[in-house]
């Protein structure tokens, strides 16, 4: 016999105290035990469009540091852009977010995430100053 599909929703405000990489893997993860779903599959929305979602290496600062650099160099804060409603941050974080992602998804194995060793979760906040993001969750499976 098999196990009865379930699924549950929810969301996690992260704050971010400036831009870069915030890592908010525990937060996911015990949202996911709560849910008690042993094998499955969750889906992480950020619901901005200055900001995204990223897994990377967790375990050297020097690698998420290095991406920021990269970002703010490919997409530089300028007065040449159009679209600066809030500021010379505003268009580079709008490009920021469309060269990365605003949706993961993660298998769920044994009732946990299934990251790699030196993978965690992370919002990318684009914009410079503090910020609390919204994060929709929505695990389905058995």
């Amino acid at each position: 016999m098999t196990a009865a599909i379930r699924q549950a929703t929810g969301e996690l405000v992260v704050a971010a105290a400036d831009a870069g990489l915030h890592d908010f893997t525990r937060a996911v993860a015990d949202w996911l035990a709560e849910q008690r779903i042993s094998s499955g599959l969750l889906t992480l929305f950020c619901r901005h469009t200055s900001a995204s979602l990223l897994i990377q290496e967790n375990a050297s600062p020097g690698a998420r540091r290095d991406l920021e650099d990269y970002f703010a160099r490919i997409a530089p804060e300028s007065d040449r852009y159009r679209h600066n409603d809030e500021g010379a941050e505003d268009m580079p974080a709008h490009l920021r977010a469309a060269l990365t992602q605003t949706h993961l998804a993660i298998p769920v194995i044994g009732g946990r995430l299934a990251l790699g060793t030196w993978q965690g979760i992370y919002l990318f906040e684009h914009r410079r100053g503090p910020q609390r993001r919204a994060i929709a969750l929505h695990v389905i499976g058995a």
